[in-house]
């Protein structure tokens, strides 16, 4: 009898299906946080897999800031209109409106933090008892902390003190009314395995990861792009880059790298050279040692 290797990447996969199977299972009404990037477009085609040839049975939930990347927008509303799933749309802007947060001011300012109230708010009119999300251990120190099924409070809030266990892959996703769970499916891939498993994959990602030409000013040691929602300060100029992104967040934030890698073949190349972590352009995280912990603590993705 010949035998049967599963390789790396088809042991992700496996692991990420089993997770994705159980949140089904364990919850009445769970859905996959959706940004438009590479990372949820992963779990997305996983839950694709998971399923087939079933339809996915989540709902699709994006927190639109308001600065997003217009790419990224179209990118959405095109994978939405070919799943034929419900997308669910809360809004940082009618957050503002309705003053449940504060728009921030100054060269920095960002929508980033804001997401938290307007996400909170989103699970809880939706009745949402769990949130599926593309967080992966290797990309920061706060999210190597967090477990396959993540508990959250009736305040949506995470304490990494308090964490439960999870030997020989039980997972336990009891709650109480009120409180919710994150689950992370691809907990356990890195960057290299995310992009080894699109090309493999032949997965659709926005034109933005690939290396294209833009308007942009250095800040924070990355080059952030253009838009309406950036002021320039005095002494930055804007120069023409040939640039792409290895994260996406709001363009107000997301800082990209100078590449020539304009094919998958060519990233996959890049990214085992890269001696720097993905979220290293991503301004939202410099503000503190702790950023990210901070704002997972209060609810944030």
């Amino acid at each position: 009898m010949s035998k049967y290797y599963l390789n790396y990447l088809d042991e992700l996969e496996s692991e990420a299906i089993y997770i994705l199977r159980e949140v089904w299972a364990q919850f009445e009404n769970p859905v996959i946080l959706f940004s438009g990037g590479k990372d949820s477009i992963l779990v997305t085609h996983l839950a694709k897999k998971a399923f087939y040839p079933s339809k996915i049975p989540f709902a699709l939930m994006h927190v639109d800031t308001g600065h997003n990347f217009p790419e990224t927008i179209k990118f959405r509303d095109d994978l939405i209109e070919k799943l034929g799933v419900k997308l669910i749309v809360g809004s940082v802007q009618e957050s503002i409106d309705q003053g449940r947060v504060a728009e921030e001011k100054g060269k920095n300012a960002t929508r980033n933090s804001l997401q938290i109230t307007t996400l909170l708010d989103a699970i809880e009119q939706n009745k949402v008892d769990c949130a599926i999300g593309g967080g992966r251990r290797d990309e920061e120190k706060a999210r190597a902390k967090e477990r396959f099924f993540s508990h959250r409070d009736d305040f949506g809030q995470w304490d990494p003190k308090n964490q439960r266990p999870e030997l020989w892959n039980l997972l336990n996703g009891k709650h109480f009314e009120g409180e919710h769970f994150r689950a992370f499916p691809i907990s356990n891939w890195t960057e290299m395995d995310v992009w080894n498993y699109i090309k493999r994959e032949n997965i659709s990602i926005p034109s933005l990861y690939f290396a294209h030409q833009r308007d942009v000013v250095f800040r924070s040691n990355s080059w952030i792009p253009v838009s309406e929602y950036l002021n320039l300060e005095e002494g930055e100029k804007v120069e023409k880059k040939k640039i792409r992104f290895r994260t996406l967040g709001d363009i107000t934030i997301t800082g990209g790298i100078e590449s020539e890698a304009d094919t998958l073949e060519k990233i996959v190349q890049e990214v085992s050279a890269m001696r720097k972590t993905e979220r290293g352009d991503r301004s939202d995280d410099k503000r503190s040692e702790t950023a990210m912990e901070d704002r997972k603590k209060q609810g944030y993705f």
